[in-house]
């Protein structure tokens, strides 16, 4: 039994190490680079993208709304033309009533045919078609902010994963030094038990503490295969390839005197752009409504040509002859239309999109506040976040000289295992409340950036 946990922790050794070579030989990936790659490749940006197409689609199918209807007809027909006089609604096919009403009834048969050109042109509405094309022009808009707030958005989601990734990759380096202390422990509780000094329930300890860290860097290496995913799913590359720069947290850390002069630009932020665009969208649509209600100038204009079997006497002559134009007419007229209860309705729906257009006002101004009180928690945790950075490496020192100490002291038999494993614990505690504080910092300063909307002027401070 013993040989087989000891081959296992030879076996989980050479995974470590493996993997510490590994990393040392994969080339680490930039922020920048990460995040021209995920603009490039995100499938959820490419999808707004083509959402933006579609809008602009709708635009420039609105703006044709202007267009006259021009229709062409024709037919040839075989009936009776035997009519009464009195008036009728039309509905449905009306039989033709061009002839004046006989004294006789006349079912003989007649052919006839008909040509008619027809326009049909609402040539002025008060303003309805350039409404209509104010709004498809703003749907754009709305839909181009929401493109660029996804892409913020996406940016903001990158960046808190790579820090994430960060963290996770010092914790494993931590993790590996933790491993090699326990191994130093083990060696020399061995060797101290082979002589006699120690007893050998300290080996057992020692064993436990080192099987402990060994499965707690396992746990850390699958977190960090976890992040790497959800990078690579939004990025497109290879997961194994995603090796944060663990350098940028010492570079923006380093830099304290250039962040300070970073200035806040909330009035341009992608999110109240794309609030503030349905706000506008909405604005336009109550304009909308105001003039799809106004009244309509029309022309109307068409040309027709006629022929019958019945000649211009009431004589019934052969089919054949109904063939072709024998008359040929005009007509062109200019008309306005209005329906007077077009008024209530235009009072209801004006009342609905100005209850829309409150909703969306306050909604921005929400936003606005929002991100007021963000941009302030910010700048309370990136404080906080740099007093602790001026704490920590005291504790560092301190913990990392009492376990040098008790190891001394152990090795001389002053000391025993327990006291020895609280001061390793003491300084493992250390190494990642620092790798903590380093990460809280840098994540503070990058959720200021994005709560100001000045990513890109920290992005610059890095190589």
């Amino acid at each position: 039994m013993q040989l087989i946990k000891r081959n296992v922790f030879i076996l989980t050794g050479l995974l470590i190490s493996l993997n510490t070579f590994a990393q040392q030989n994969i080339t680490s990936i930039g922020l920048k680079t990460l995040l021209n790659q995920v603009n490039a490749n995100a499938p959820t940006l490419i999808t707004d993208s083509a959402a933006i197409g579609i809008r602009q689609a709708q635009a420039a199918e609105t703006h044709s709304n202007w267009l006259p209807n021009l229709k062409l007809n024709y037919q040839a027909d075989i009936g009776t033309n035997n009519n009464v006089a009195g008036p009728y609604f039309g509905f449905g096919i009306i039989p033709s009533d061009s002839r004046g009403v006989r004294t006789t009834n006349n079912t003989t048969a007649v052919s006839a045919n008909v040509g008619v050109a027809a326009l049909d042109w609402e040539v002025y509405n008060f303003g309805a078609y350039g409404a209509q094309n104010k709004v498809a022009n703003s749907d754009i808009r709305v839909q181009q902010s929401q493109f660029a707030n996804s892409k913020y958005q996406l940016q903001a989601y990158t960046i808190g994963n790579y820090l994430l990734l960060m963290r996770l990759q010092n914790f494993l380096d931590i993790q590996s030094r933790n491993i090699q202390r326990n191994v130093e422990i083990r060696r020399s509780v061995q060797s101290l038990a082979k002589s006699g000094v120690r007893a050998g329930v300290d080996t057992s300890i020692a064993e436990a503490e080192l099987s402990k860290a060994r499965l707690n860097y396992i746990e850390l290496a699958n977190q960090v295969k976890q992040v790497q995913l959800q990078l690579s799913a939004v990025s497109g590359l290879p997961y194994q390839s995603i090796v944060p720069d663990t350098t940028a947290e010492t570079a923006l850390i380093a830099q304290p005197a250039s962040l300070q002069s970073i200035d806040q630009d909330t009035v341009n932020h992608p999110l109240i752009n794309y609030y503030r665009s349905v706000y506008q969208n909405s604005l336009q649509r109550e304009n909308l409504v105001k003039k799809s209600y106004n009244p309509k100038i029309m022309l109307e204009g068409a040309v027709w040509g006629r022929g019958s079997s019945v000649d211009a006497n009431d004589h019934f002559n052969s089919l054949s002859t109904g063939w072709g134009f024998d008359r040929n007419n005009y007509l062109v007229g200019v008309g306005i239309s209005y329906n007077l209860f077009d008024l209530r309705r235009r009072q209801l729906k004006l009342r609905t999109q100005k209850a829309e257009t409150s909703y969306n006002a306050q909604k921005l101004q929400e936003q606005k506040q929002l991100l007021a009180v963000n941009a302030n928690q910010a700048d309370v945790e990136l404080e906080t976040a740099r007093q602790r950075l001026q704490e920590i490496p005291h504790q560092l020192r301190a913990a990392n000289d009492g376990y040098r100490q008790k190891l001394s002291l152990y090795k001389n038999g002053l000391t025993d295992i327990i006291e020895l494993n609280a001061a390793l614990n003491i300084l493992y505690r250390a190494e990642t409340d620092y790798a903590q504080a380093k990460y809280s910092y840098s994540s503070a300063l990058f959720q200021k950036a994005v709560t100001d909307n000045q990513v890109n002027e920290v992005l610059n401070l890095l190589k």
